[in-house]
Order: structure tokens, then sequence, then C-alpha cells
């Protein structure tokens, strides 16, 4: 099999930017993305200041392999039908009802794009799961794959995403490892080599790691859930440093001094947000469980626990500083996005801290340079469950457009996001009456 046509389905935060550097790295490529949501696919294909992903970079690639090599497109029956390897990209959230509900991954984005690629494939495939699957996914795909009882062979491979949000491109570009699992046999090889041989465009071989499928899809879920694990870490000794008089940072930056530990995930932060952290722990809570190793499952889901405690501690010193009496006073909330250099505001911490001080009768001012007032009013709507309308909400909730004069008549400032905009703040200007508290060592 030769490699000619890439088809990604799912145009998100991880297809959209994994398949623009593969066209670009790949110009002998035809990198297709494919979406059942006809709006995002709108948005790829429009003006570059408007696509549906900020990252530092991204706009620059599209502009040179759009059209190129590189295409958005609704029509997944005809990029199936034309692809020799096709990457699904597509969301598994946490599962909301049903057996495992709050903690194991939903499979039914996976389930329809399996579907879809024993529909329409009429040669042979290899598939290859880019989006976070729990353990054993790839069974379930290869079940639905045969069901179609067609005379086509497909090979399936995992090759999980390790992207840091804000820094995707570069990660991408340069990454410290690219994981490949696939099956031992004379097929299973032959597709993971031809995978390979598609990173090779740009990446040394010595980074291109091969394993079994199920080493591969744990690994992605143990990556993330290490990451958390110490960002939830340094955050309980801030709450320690905070009784003690001891000073966090100091603190992170003595610890990180050890070459055993290192320096990264040690600053401390009001927690850690995201599509990844969270619901990655929680899954592997559930396998642990399924499997009877319920002492394991305790020990990863303390890290998630951990995590809600510092955001609720954050909160809370907010609302102690006024006595726990927050009627008519105004709170200006500076970051939505749950870290810098993206757009991506899903389980952001500001989400949960402004709904507790908006619950405590605050006013709120919600600024951040990248998250829409319309994305922010969706994820109030999604996550706060409350019953107001929106007039009444807009009455107590203002979307900020800069910050330049609307911070003087706060009775608290929240930072919360470290963008580098907040940093250049005088906060010298800001009436000495106004409480600032900083989420972010």
């Amino acid at each position: 099999m030769k490699i000619n046509n890439i088809c990604c389905i799912g145009a998100g935060y991880v297809g959209g930017p994994t398949m623009a550097v593969i066209a670009y790295k790949c110009p002998n490529l035809k990198v297709t993305v494919v979406d059942s949501n006809p709006k995002k696919i709108k948005l790829w294909n429009g003006p570059l200041d408007k696509i549906p992903i900020y990252e530092p970079g991204l706009s620059e690639i599209i502009k040179k392999t759009r059209g190129v090599n590189l295409f958005f497109s609704e029509n997944i029956k005809g990029s199936i039908e034309n692809a020799e390897m096709i990457f699904m990209a597509v969301n598994t959230p946490t599962k909301k009802s049903g057996k495992g509900a709050g903690m194991a991954s939903d499979l039914k984005y996976i389930e329809v794009c399996a579907r879809d690629i024993a529909k329409y494939s009429n040669s042979n495939k290899i598939v290859i799961e880019k989006s976070t699957c729990p353990v054993r996914t790839a069974e379930k795909i290869k079940d639905i794959l045969k069901s179609s009882n067609k005379k086509i062979e497909f090979e399936i491979l995992s090759n999980p995403e390790f992207l840091a949000e804000g820094t995707a491109i570069k990660d991408l570009l340069k990454p410290d490892r690219v994981l490949i699992g696939g099956d031992s046999t004379k097929t299973g090889k032959a597709a993971i080599k031809l995978l390979v041989d598609v990173y090779k465009k740009w990446i040394p071989k010595r980074k291109i790691l091969t394993t079994n499928v199920w080493s591969s899809e744990l690994s992605k879920l143990a990556s993330n859930a290490m990451l958390a694990q110490r960002v939830s870490s340094i955050n309980s000794l801030s709450a320690l440093s905070d009784k003690t008089g001891a000073k966090i940072y100091e603190l992170s930056n003595a610890i990180g001094r050890d070459h055993r530990i290192g320096k990264y995930f040690l600053n401390a932060s009001v927690g850690f947000g995201g599509s990844c952290f969270k619901k990655d722990i929680l899954n592997l809570v559930y396998l642990s469980r399924h499997y009877g190793l319920n002492e394991v499952a305790e020990y990863w889901h303390q890290v998630v626990k951990m995590n809600d405690y510092q955001m609720n501690r954050f909160a809370q010193k907010i609302i102690n500083a006024f006595d726990g009496n927050l009627n008519g006073k105004t709170i200006t909330i500076l970051g939505w996005a749950f870290k810098p250099n993206t757009n991506d505001s899903r389980e952001s911490p500001s989400i949960y801290v402004s709904k507790r001080l908006f619950d405590s009768g605050a006013i709120l001012n919600i600024y951040d340079p990248m998250v829409s007032g319309e994305k922010i009013y969706s994820d109030i709507k999604e996550y706060w469950k409350i019953k107001i309308n929106n007039n009444d909400l807009k009455k107590r909730l203002k979307i900020l457009s800069g910050i330049s004069n609307n911070l003087k008549n706060s009775d608290a400032i929240a930072v919360i996001t470290n963008w580098e905009e907040f940093k250049t703040i005088n906060w010298e200007s800001i009436n000495k009456s106004t409480l600032i508290f900083n989420g972010i060592s």
C-alpha cells in the first residue's frame, strides 16, 4: 500500500492543527479534514483570523497549505473512500449517563466514526486512533469495522496526541516523542511502518516509539495523569505554605532544582483545567475499579479531589476577604481560557471560581483576550446549570472588551489565567481599596 491521501475525521483541537502540520511537512500527501459540523468547516475555510482554534503559528501554516494539499470538507463519504489512511480525532467526553457515568469515556463519536469508515470504505484502510481512548478501544473499533462484511482489510493503530494547548504547533513540529501502537502481525507491522514513514519526513526516527496497541492507549492516560498529579501536588503544598508563612514560588524553585524532580508543572495555580486532565484521570479511576484495583483508583481520584479543593479554596479566599458577603461587590475575573495562548475554555478554573462568587452575590466583570463573549455565556449555560434568563444574568455579569479603564471600579480583581497581557498591568494605578487575588504563582 502507498499512502497518497489522508483523511482525518474531526476538525477540533487535535485534528485541525495535527493535519495542518502533516500537510505542511508532507507536501506530497493530500490531507483532508472532515467534520459533521458544517459551521466548523466553514470557519476553517474562512478568514485566517476567524479559524475556530487559536494556536500561535497555526494560521501561518494554514495559509501555506490550505487549498494546496490541505482541505476542510463536509464530504465524509468521499474523503473516506479516497483515503488510504484515516485518523479519528473526535471527542471522547466523560459519560453523563449509564454505566460508568461521571468517569468512563463516552465512545459514541468513535463508534460513529468506525461505522462511517465501515460503510464508505471500498478498499483496504489503515485506521488510526488519534483521540484519547481507554484501553481496549481498538478492539471495539475492529469489531465495528468487521461487521461490514466487506472483503476489506482494516489495520487499527493507536497514535495518541501529546499536545499542550498554547504550544500545539511547537509540540507537533518538535515533539518529545511520537507513539505508535499496532499489532505484531505482518500486516500490523506494515501499517506501523507506513505511519512511521509519514512522521519521518520531519521527526528523527529515534523519537518515534512503537508499541503494542494497548500500551499506546494507556500511555496517553498515564501521561496526563502524571502531569496532573504534579499540579495537584504543588497546589496541596501551596495550601500548607499559606498556613505556615512559606512562599510557594520559593518552595517550587527549591524543589525544581532537584534534577530528579525537575522544574516543570510546579507552578502553583487555581488548578488545572482543559478537556484532558480531569477526563483522563477519571477514566483511569474507572478502569482501575473495573479491574478490581480499588486502591489504585482511590490514589488517582485524589488528584481530581485536590484540584477541586484548590479551586474552592481560591474562591473562598475572595469570599472571606469580604466577610462572606459579596452582595453588590464587583469582582473582575481576568482570564477565561484554561491556560494562556489558547481559546479553549473547557473545564477552566475560571468557570468554577466565578460560579462560587456569583452564587455569593457578586457582580462579575469577565475578560479574556481570546475567548469571545458568546463562548463565555455558552460555558456558563453548560457548566453553571443555574435557572436564570440571559437578561437577568447580564444585569450581574458583564463581558469586557479590554482592561484599560475597566479595573478602576472593581472591589476585587482575580487573575486566573496567566496571559502575558496581565503581566503588564500597572497595579499601582488601581484603586488602593481594590483587593488583588493572584491565582498564578
